[in-house]
């Protein structure tokens, strides 16, 4: 059992299978990707491209010695079975719809050890569940059997990545009351410029004692430095879901913490991975690696090995730490997804009502849902 690094690669990286930026080729998307350089920390999903990001992965992997790389996987969109809904991916595995608690076990059997044929590994190192629906966060019958497939080898840890939007911040304090005994680790949204709304998040993971994955560190590319105003996304990239202005306001704020990172010798994406690090709970960064559209655009090759070379140490000050996070102050800024004070209608994948026991839980936790976990700024 290897343990995870302090940065990791996602196979989301390189425009293939979730679009960001230019579409790497082949064999440059194998080499990103490969382990080694200082990063050796490999995460992947299996809804990804049906199966086709863990087969990249394995091309990745070979001729790795297994001791030299963490594998983290994921499962949960059912894409053997299920239809896809657009953006919002595959139907998850506990849709009634597809089958009911008594097949769970045999599902997530069922994908793991798909995922870990295409990937050409024997186990991960870490298996999480993968955007979960409310049943996912809170059956008992599917975290045993998270747990069963532990117990059996198939995985030395297991946990929990909600998405791909942002939010479900009751559900996963809820799923940490739950199950907490069981969860390993978590993956959530977090960098400097959106603490919120998973900051809510990290004292639930403290007393649970539930390591945290960061997805997201460079929000979108602009910590990469390369994405600036007046930015041309292509027609199809993911970050156009973004709601307003954001490229200006996360450039604007950036100017303001620049002579943070030159004070330290830090690029903008270490500034932002050694914040997010500092944070509670939080072991290991995953930015975006995105080449950008243009020939002026930095060689992804390069962010990379900003990544692989952040210093192992935190360099920030206490008082540089919080001057970051109120400079960017994100609350309120966009819908959340989960369990929602404006969501009012049946439960679907990624959306449903507080019942009275979430209710209970965000009070326990000095959460106001109508104050904390809706949109406040337009």
């Amino acid at each position: 059992m290897k343990d995870l690094g302090k940065t990791a690669l996602g196979s989301w990286s390189g425009g293939r299978f979730m679009h960001f930026g230019e579409e790497l080729e082949e064999q440059r998307l194998i080499e990103l990707l490969r382990p080694g350089g200082g990063i050796d920390t490999l995460i992947t999903a299996d809804a990804y491209g049906a199966g086709g990001a863990d087969e990249l992965v394995g091309h990745a992997l070979e001729g790795v010695a297994r001791e030299e790389y963490c594998l983290v996987g994921a499962v949960g969109h059912d894409f053997y079975d299920g239809e896809r809904n657009g953006a919002k991916g595959f139907q998850r595995f506990t849709d009634p719809a597809l089958r009911g608690p008594d097949q769970y076990a045999s599902y997530l059997r069922m994908a793991t050890e798909k995922s870990l044929e295409r990937c050409g590994a024997g186990s991960f190192d870490l298996l999480l569940l993968h955007n979960p629906d409310r049943i996912g966060y809170s059956s008992e019958v599917v975290w045993n059997a998270m747990a069963q497939l532990r117990d059996e080898g198939l995985t030395a840890r297991i946990g929990v990545a909600p998405g791909p939007a942002n939010g479900f911040t009751l559900d996963i304090i809820d799923c940490f009351e739950r199950f907490g005994e069981m969860i390993d680790w978590a993956m959530v949204i977090l960098n400097p410029f959106e603490r919120w709304p998973s900051g809510l998040v990290l004292p639930a993971a403290e007393k649970y004692d539930v390591s945290l994955i960061a997805r997201v560190v460079d929000f979108g590319g602009i910590f990469h430095g390369d994405v600036t105003p007046g930015h041309r996304f292509g027609d199809s990239d993911h970050r156009c879901f973004r709601p307003g202005d954001w490229v200006e306001t996360g450039s604007a704020k950036l100017d303001q913490l620049r002579p943070i990172a030159e004070r330290h010798g830090l690029t903008t994406l270490q500034l932002a991975c050694q914040w997010t690090l500092a944070q509670p709970m939080v072991r290991c960064v995953a930015p975006t690696m995105i080449q950008e559209i243009g020939a002026e655009a930095r060689p992804v090759e390069q962010k990379r090995a900003e990544l692989a070379s952040l210093p192992s140490e935190i360099l920030l000050t206490a008082d540089e730490i919080e001057l970051i996070s109120k400079v960017g102050d994100n609350v309120g800024c966009m819908a959340l997804k989960g369990a929602s004070p404006v969501y009012d209608d049946v439960p679907v994948a990624d959306a449903w009502p507080i019942d009275e026991q979430l209710g209970e839980l965000a009070a326990r936790w000095q959460i106001d849902p109508d104050s904390q976990l809706r949109l406040l700024k337009a």
